[in-house]
């Protein structure tokens, strides 16, 4: 009997690239590897399951366990994780000096429901007194007019989110003003070239960065790989399979990163700030599975909650495959 030729649709990252050019075997199965950036993969993924296996939001996997028929299941593997701070823009007229100011101002996010605007604004909840309902949201394209939301949205009352109209960007409209800040992890195109007039809220993010996780112990988790639940539920066994090849290809992204004979990364100070962050995270500083990650999780499923994209909060138990959450001990 042959191996289970799958898809994975994932972007080339450093922790993924071992199984890209199949350095990594992966138990049973065979993988075609579709280098494809994030936005292509949510939307192919979402929109019509082209894939076997994909990386996805975690926002939009989390709103997808409460259809009818959950399409995916996920297991604890997160290609991508991202401090915030640095993706919080303000047009300089509007007068917004510091997070505060954000109440009752007219704010600019791609999708109301993607990951990142959903940490941003329980971050500014919890530690600047920024109430999520405290605003009006404008949501379409930043760069692109026509942009949707890619999953349906049933928001409570006390939350504003309404439609840019065609033709507009939202990287425009911060530009001229139209919105006063903007929640998105791509710098808009103003950001530069209108950089009298677009510049980040917080302008030292790392430092806002590092006393956030010195005080929470939260790196904020972006993406989970998900499969198809249909392959999954005919072969149950492909989760840990998927999770072990992941966890040995994150290996050797650690391992270049610590290399000293030659650096393999194109930082020049490379060596001092893999050191550096192990000093704050630790060795295993970007862990997997459930148990290491459970508060970072739990945070983001009450912001979830809290801002109307899910119908009860879940436990983070609940977001993923059973075989992937233990392993066998000698």
């Amino acid at each position: 009997m042959g191996k289970l030729r799958l898809t994975l649709a994932c972007w080339n990252y450093d922790r993924t690239r071992a199984l890209l050019e199949e350095r990594i075997p992966i138990d049973g199965i065979e993988i075609t590897y579709l280098n494809l950036i994030v936005e292509e993969t949510f939307f192919r993924m979402l929109r019509h399951r082209e894939f076997d296996i994909a990386e996805m939001s975690l926002s939009s996997y989390t709103m997808s366990l409460f259809r009818e028929n959950p399409p995916f299941i996920a297991i604890p593997v997160f290609p991508s994780r991202s401090f915030r701070h640095s993706c919080i823009y303000v047009n300089t007229d509007s007068e917004i000096r510091e997070p505060k100011d954000l109440i009752g101002k007219r704010i600019g996010n791609p999708e109301y429901q993607m990951t990142a605007p959903v940490w941003i604004r329980g971050i500014l909840n919890d530690e600047y007194g920024v109430p999520v309902t405290s605003a009006t949201y404008f949501q379409g394209g930043e760069e692109e007019p026509g942009r949707p939301e890619k999953l349906p949205l049933n928001l409570p009352p006390e939350i504003r989110v309404q439609s840019i109209l065609p033709g507009k960007t939202l990287a425009q409209m911060i530009g001229s003003g139209e919105i006063d800040a903007l929640y998105a992890t791509r710098a808009p195109s103003s950001f530069k070239s209108r950089a009298g007039k677009v510049r980040r809220l917080f302008e030292n993010y790392h430092a806002a960065e590092r006393e956030y996780f010195e005080k929470t112990k939260i790196f904020p988790i972006m993406h989970v790989v998900v499969i198809r639940r249909d392959i999954y539920e005919k072969n149950p066994w492909v989760a840990q399979s998927l999770y072990k090849a992941f966890a040995l290809a994150q290996r050797e992204a650690y391992e270049d990163l610590r290399e000293t004979a030659a650096l393999k990364v194109m930082l020049p100070w490379l060596v001092w700030h893999t050191e550096e962050t192990e000093k704050i995270f630790g060795r295993d500083f970007w862990p997997y599975g459930l148990d290491r990650n459970l508060h970072n999780l739990s945070t983001f499923l009450r912001y979830s909650f809290e801002q109307g994209l899910s119908k009860r909060q879940l436990a983070a138990k609940e977001l993923f495959a059973t075989e992937s959450l233990e392993s066998f001990k000698i």
